[in-house]
């Protein structure tokens, strides 16, 4: 039941936490005490106002009994401004014990509870228990204060556009970190997935790409070389059209462009264009027949039609004394288009070896035969870092003031050349046969021609030999090709013991 209503001069008493409080109704002006102005941010002491007779939390006080209640807590002239009201503890508690507690947070359902008696119009905002002390100010328009009375006081919450506007932000932010993570996601995926691959270059290509398809290798195979090599763009589009040509690949050599049509490289494949290149391979020490036969196998032509030429060589510019193309036939790898003819070949072959003489300095055709033999002594005697040794060893032994080794160069590589025959060791016999024209332990000087095709490296250091006082080598270890020098034979005998050594313990390599 409702407890005597305070008069004017007196605070607003707690209210009781366990009864609804409703809103107060609206009173006529005349009827409420007149208020004194308040000082801004001044605070009504509890020493000037009448003491509030307590309450019990028994009890809870209505606050609709009494016209001056209604004075002092209500002004129906003046709209509720969601920022007013000077708190002290009494007020405080009001707030908490009536507003908060039961339920009276939204003014919507204030409104609609009381509209009847409060004939007031809210506004749109929320109204919350005050989280913290406001203070009415009396220069602020709309919210007077009445002399020995506090009003309630509510704090504001954020208004529904606000928390709108807020919710919208934060979604579209969201969605913004999602989008921008999708967009970074698909850069690093991109070349993952071969969205960066194109179908098919526009053609028809530049430079020159050597390609070789061995024996039973597959369509894909091909394909992945050709991409790998940037033949094509992409090896699957590729396998399309050579489907679709309806053709199959041949083993052999090819050259390509870089950056050609799929189109362009499957005819080239199908050897309907000029791609298809005849190919074979000279290793650096190879005898003429041994080079003639490898000739045959990549071009296609006979070993009789290249022997023919090759016995031929003044046609190809070597001097009298040459008896073939032997020592001229330069080592690599070598292509030509399908077709090429024969003489066509060798004669590409021994331009290049006289071009590396030539570029050493040797342009008379005679001399570059002596380099070249003296060259092929190097390749077959030495490993490739002792070279310029061995050359100036060689050149050391030709002297003709040499007393070592009487003019002897003494090579078991141009016996065995000469033999027909391939071994590391020869016998006294074979040591003392004069009618071997290649044998340098029975006749002074060079042997009558090169024993084998020279390197570029080994013409280099023949052209060039290093200096030095050199009259023995022996080449210690097949492997590592090691070679040992001395000046002397005793010296020499040392070295050629370490030899025996290591053929020993690697039986059937020094055969």
């Amino acid at each position: 039941m409702p407890a005597e209503p305070p008069t004017v001069q007196q605070q607003a008493v707690p209210l009781h936490d366990e009864r609804p409080v409703h809103p107060p109704e609206a009173v006529h002006p005349e009827e409420a005490a007149p208020a004194a102005p308040l000082h801004p941010a001044a605070a009504v002491h509890p020493e000037e106002a009448a003491p509030a007779a307590p309450l019990h939390h028994e009890e809870a006080v209505h606050p609709e009994g009494s016209a001056e209640f209604h004075a002092h807590a209500y002004d129906p002239h003046t709209e509720l401004h969601p920022e007013a009201g000077h708190h002290d503890a009494g007020h405080h508690e009001y707030v908490e014990h009536g507003y908060a507690e039961h339920g009276y947070a939204d003014n919507a359902a204030y409104a609609g509870h009381h509209e009847d008696e409060a004939h007031h119009v809210y506004d749109d905002a929320d109204v919350y228990p005050p989280a913290e002390h406001h203070e009415h100010h009396a220069d602020e328009p709309g919210h007077p204060l009445m002399a020995g009375a506090s009003s309630v006081g509510v704090a504001p919450a954020k208004s529904k556009k606000v928390r709108r506007r807020r919710r919208w932000l934060a979604l579209l932010l969201t969605l913004a970190v999602f989008v921008t993570a999708l967009v970074v996601g698909a850069q690093f995926l991109k070349p993952l997935l071969g969205a960066d691959t194109i179908a098919d270059y526009p053609g028809p290509g530049a430079g020159e790409v050597n390609v070789s398809v061995e024996p039973g290798e597959g369509t894909r195979s091909v394909a992945t070389k050709l991409q790998d090599q940037k033949v094509v763009a992409n090896a699957d589009t590729f396998l399309r059209e050579l489907t679709a040509s309806g053709g199959t690949i041949a083993p052999g050599q090819f050259q390509f462009r870089q950056e050609m049509k799929n189109s362009d490289a499957v005819a080239v494949l199908l050897g309907k264009g000029e791609g298809k290149v005849m190919y074979f391979a000279l290793s650096a020490g190879l005898r003429i027949g041994e080079s003639l036969q490898a000739i045959s196998q990549g071009s296609g032509i006979p070993v009789a039609e290249l022997k023919a030429l090759s016995d031929s060589p003044a046609q190809f510019g070597l001097p009298e004394k040459a008896k073939n193309l032997e020592g001229y036939l330069a080592p690599g790898e070598h292509r030509f288009p399908v077709g090429t003819p024969a003489k066509e070949i060798l004669q590409k072959l021994v331009t290049v070896t006289t071009d590396e003489l030539k570029a050493q300095g040797v342009t008379d055709p005679a001399k570059q035969y002596d380099v070249v033999t003296v060259a092929s002594i190097v390749q077959a005697e030495g490993g490739q870092a002792e070279y310029g040794d061995v050359a100036g060893a060689i050149y050391n032994r030709l002297k003709p003031n040499n007393t070592e080794t009487a003019g002897l160069i003494q090579s078991d590589a141009t016996v065995t050349y000469g033999l027909g025959i391939k071994s590391f060791h020869i016998d006294e016999a074979q040591k003392a046969d004069k009618s071997n024209p290649y044998n340098t332990y029975a006749n002074q000087g060079l042997p009558v021609g090169p024993i084998g095709s020279p390197g570029k490296n080994a013409i280099d250091a023949a052209a060039k030999p290093k200096a030095n006082e050199y009259m023995y080598w022996v080449t210690i270890n097949l492997d590592t090709k090691e070679t040992k020098f001395s000046k002397t034979l005793a010296e020499h005998n040392v070295y050629v013991e370490q030899y025996n050594t290591w053929c020993a313990a690697n039986a059937g390599r020094c055969t």
